[in-house]
């Protein structure tokens, strides 16, 4: 007798931004002043996500101000400012959450293979199997002068120096064979010296010898999830990750980007189910289409003008010569690599709706980029379907506009609705964040190349 086949279920990542994702989410009079350094806070926000059955929480990071060439005056009414460091509130949240993930972001241009293993390992174990780690290759020149460097590493040496950064870090995680920790009182035997492995690794960026001064991770690997938006970046993510954020506005965007990276896994011996592509998404959600409108509008009365132009400033170059009325002009992108893509998406977002430059500040407002979706449950719910059915997406990455008011909204309405669908779970059915989504454990020995 043949068994039923398991159905195929959305995966669900909630990005804790504070304050929210909207620029003026700080503002909403739902949002706690202090949002983005209480810890309470977002204790209370990943305890949402985790009785909504949420895969993960997940944190984005940078080492520095990136808006630093901003007008003060305009830099002085934003909430990006502050920020806890990653791996500090997910080792804190892996003692307020039992089931949930902890996804953090570090760079690989800006650490050390060791530091990040060791971290990732003992997050792992303090979680009991629940971490995740963000691979990023950092973006700004704000960020390098905090490093020792007047200028960011150059496209391709960063993504040369992250490929070999995550191999060896791989590689540090298999130092320790399971099962290495025998602790047998009897013999006094603390572990077996055999199942102790050197990594002696040397290479252009690094040499390490190793071991961690810890046990491997329990899931063999921390996940793995990147933002992989370029070519370079979506190759990263095919060899190496389990996850990948995108930011996509169209079903037939994210189809393509989806297709694209699925399509690269062969080469490195994966197949498609392997990797999730979890596209970023802002629902507004109400109990009706009015309700969900309202809400929306509420929000973008509050964006600050200044605040939008700079916005735009740091995507395009100072366009105070152009009427903000009038269109946005044909401008290249200030940037390279993941930043370039964004910069594209904004600009064919203002051409595709024919829009001015403050309709565009506008526009960006309330997800910077990510698909904004403003209705009711079932209008949040068909999207979502229409999308993981016509394989654009394996789920979700949330960003809610404001928090914990767009997380509430969304556990207490959407989710309910995605699982009367049949398309996302109403229990954890495993112990660890792999287990969870459904990705194999990776173990045994990894060959690291460089």
């Amino acid at each position: 007798m043949r068994s039923t086949p398991t159905p195929r279920m959305m995966s669900l990542g909630l990005s804790m931004r504070g304050t929210g994702y909207h620029s003026a989410g700080w503002r909403d009079p739902s949002t706690p002043d202090n949002a983005e350094l209480d810890p309470g806070h977002f204790a209370r926000v990943a305890r949402i996500a985790e009785a909504a059955k949420f895969d993960m929480v997940f944190l984005a990071d940078a080492l520095g101000m990136r808006d630093l060439d901003l007008d003060r005056e305009a830099l002085a009414r934003t909430a990006r400012v502050s920020r806890f460091e990653p791996i500090t509130l997910l080792s804190y949240l892996a003692g307020q959450t039992s089931h949930i993930g902890l996804v953090g972001t570090a760079s690989t241009s800006y650490n050390e293979p060791f530091h990040i293993a060791r971290k990732f390992a003992s997050l792992d174990h303090l979680s009991g199997g629940r971490a995740g780690w963000n691979v990023v290759t950092s973006l700004s020149d704000d960020e390098a002068r905090n490093f020792g460097r007047e200028t960011h590493f150059s496209y391709a040496d960063r993504y040369e120096r992250a490929r070999e950064f995550v191999h060896v870090t791989f590689g540090l995680w298999q130092g320790w064979e399971e099962h290495a920790f025998i602790r047998d009182k009897q013999s006094g035997i603390f572990f077996d010296p055999d199942k102790l492995h050197l990594l002696n690794h040397k290479g252009k960026h690094f040499s390490v010898q190793g071991p961690l001064n810890i046990d491997r991770p329990i899931q063999g690997y921390p996940l793995i999830s990147q933002a992989g938006q370029s070519e370079d970046g979506q190759e990263l993510a095919a060899e190496t990750a389990d996850i990948v954020f995108s930011i996509q506005n169209s079903i037939e965007g994210a189809k393509s980007y989806y297709d694209s990276v699925k399509g690269r896994l062969a080469k490195y011996g994966r197949e498609p189910d392997e990797l999730r592509v979890l596209p970023g998404l802002q629902p507004i959600v109400g109990r009706t289409e009015d309700e969900a409108r309202a809400k929306f509008d509420a929000l973008q009365a509050l964006v600050d003008e200044g605040v939008g132009m700079a916005h735009l400033t740091s995507l395009f170059g100072d366009l105070s010569a152009y009427p903000i009325d009038g269109p946005l002009p044909d401008m290249e992108p200030k940037r390279s690599g993941a930043a370039a893509t964004v910069i594209r998406l904004a600009r064919d977002i203002a051409r595709g709706g024919d829009l001015t430059i403050r309709q565009l500040y506008q526009a960006l407002a309330p997800g910077r980029g990510h698909k904004v979706l403003i209705g009711s449950p079932i209008r949040i719910a068909d999207t979502m379907e229409e999308w993981f059915r016509a394989g654009a997406a394996d789920g979700f990455n949330i960003t809610p506009a404001t928090l914990p008011r767009g997380i509430e909204d969304f556990a207490e309405l959407v989710v309910p609705e995605l699982q009367r669908r049949g398309l996302f779970r109403t229990e954890y059915t495993g112990r660890t964040l792999r287990e969870n989504m459904g990705v194999r454990r990776i173990g045994g020995t990894q060959q690291v190349t460089a």
